[in-house]
């Protein structure tokens, strides 16, 4: 049986199971058995048993359930509020003014999240409300809120950045460091969208708000003291060699929890709650990775990843050919999976086509999390735009369109990083670590 039988097989066995309602991690373990029964000689039960195994016990993967802890204790306290009490007399000067609270808001609790759901969510908690109240644009907020949202990925730590590490066996110490850059670059492009687009559009920025002397605005920063502490500490835990990633996670959560008792928002329901969370979430994505280690297993057995690689490499693709294309293919899967189930789902069949095109692994994979960025913010499974739809109770077309400039800038970004690639390989190349 050719190869594109099995892949259009298996493709509907993903979707089938999908459209049934069945689970991301069991649909992906479900076509690998399938897979292996139907199109290999090797017995499906004993592979699937030690590939699950292995996949759950994975000592790389114990940063993950910490980092999300860490953002859901995050979530929970007033982390929020002191960031527009920190931003907003700095912001209030330049063209947009309190617009770009939206972006450094992001790009700040995007260092101490690595969710993109929770940095859009937490952040619009606080900037949504107290933009309308000011008289700003709808859909300006919420375009601008769900494009800089998705920092929450680029910006370490980020959890997408974990998975891609342990699936293309690199390491995840090196792609956080690369990810710095771009992830300023894009907060860039955002904030300079909206300096161009009030300078065109005056009529529809508020007033600025009482002037402050320089005296005032550094007495108001005073609020972002402890997440800049917090943000110090673990990324310079990593960054200086005295800590891996995992390590800096733990650090990571005794300064969350040590910030929030600080605060006065800890109490045992929160805690449980923080924990409870962040169990919930890593179960799901261990089930997801376990599923789509099993997947991988079966797409070697079967041969599909040589058959893919030997069928790009007969198109003769240029390198800016494969990744565009590849753009364009996450772009469209990203409409219908969340981004782990991307990055799990695709890397055993892509890396060997990606390796043999010459690309940095470093950089394919900070290129990744820019693309599966873009998908956060598509229909009909953007997971940004559901977490403001469930927010502002907003339709998801209406959200989609205010959120296109940003998916614009972002293909710009993809672009920017093709072209100058050290923006996201100088960085890890020239740090020892």
């Amino acid at each position: 049986m050719s190869e594109v039988v099995i892949i259009g097989l298996l493709v509907l066995s993903i979707f089938g199971f999908l459209a049934g309602g069945v689970w991301v991690g069991l649909t992906l373990a479900g076509t690998a058995w399938l897979g292996m029964e139907l199109f290999s000689n090797r017995p499906a039960g004993d592979a699937m048993a030690i590939t699950i195994w292995g996949a759950a016990s994975s000592w790389t993967l114990t940063a993950l359930p910490l980092f999300l802890w860490m953002g859901e204790i995050l979530f929970r306290s007033r982390l929020s509020e002191d960031l527009f009490k920190g931003l907003a007399p700095w912001l209030d000067s330049i063209p947009g003014r309190l617009l770009h609270t939206n972006i450094v808001g992001c790009a700040i609790f995007a260092a101490v999240s690595g969710s993109s759901a929770a940095t859009c969510a937490t952040i619009g908690k606080m900037t949504i409300p107290e933009l309308t109240r000011r008289g700003y644009p709808e859909e300006k907020i919420l375009g601008t809120l769900a494009g800089a949202g998705t920092l929450g990925l680029l910006i370490p730590p980020s959890i997408i950045m974990i998975v891609y590490g342990v699936a293309a066996d690199v390491s995840i110490s090196k792609l956080f460091i690369a990810g710095i850059f771009p992830g300023m670059l894009l907060a860039a492009l955002f904030m300079g969208y909206i300096i161009v687009w009030s300078l065109m559009h005056p009529d529809q920025i508020p007033k600025a708000g009482e002037p402050m002397t320089f005296m005032q605005k550094v007495y108001q920063s005073r609020h972002l003291i402890p997440v800049i502490l917090l943000i110090a500490a673990v990324l310079g835990a990593i960054y200086t060699g005295f800590a891996t990633a995992t390590e800096a996670a733990v650090l990571g959560v005794v300064g969350a929890l040590l910030l929030s008792l600080v605060q006065g928002s800890l109490s045992w329901k929160v805690f449980k709650d923080a924990l409870m969370g962040a169990t919930r979430l890593y179960c799901m994505i261990a089930l997801i990775l376990a599923g789509a280690q099993f997947l991988t297993l079966s797409m070697g057995y079967i041969g599909l990843p040589r058959a893919l690689a030997e069928w790009i490499a007969s198109m003769g693709l240029s390198q800016f050919g494969l990744v565009v294309a590849l753009m364009v293919f996450f772009v469209v899967l990203g409409c219908f999976l969340d981004g782990i189930s991307i990055v799990v789902l695709t890397m055993g069949v892509l890396l060997p086509t990606v390796n043999a095109a010459g690309i940095d692994l470093i950089w394919f994979g900070i290129f990744l999390v820019f693309v599966i960025e873009m998908a956060q913010i598509t229909p009909p499974v953007g997971f940004n735009l559901f977490v403001l739809s469930g927010m502002t109770k907003k339709e998801l077309p209406y959200l989609a369109r205010a959120a296109f400039p940003m998916f614009a800038l972002m293909i710009v970004g993809v672009l920017l990083l093709y072209f100058i690639p050290e923006i996201a390989t100088w960085l890890p190349r020239n740090m020892k670590l």
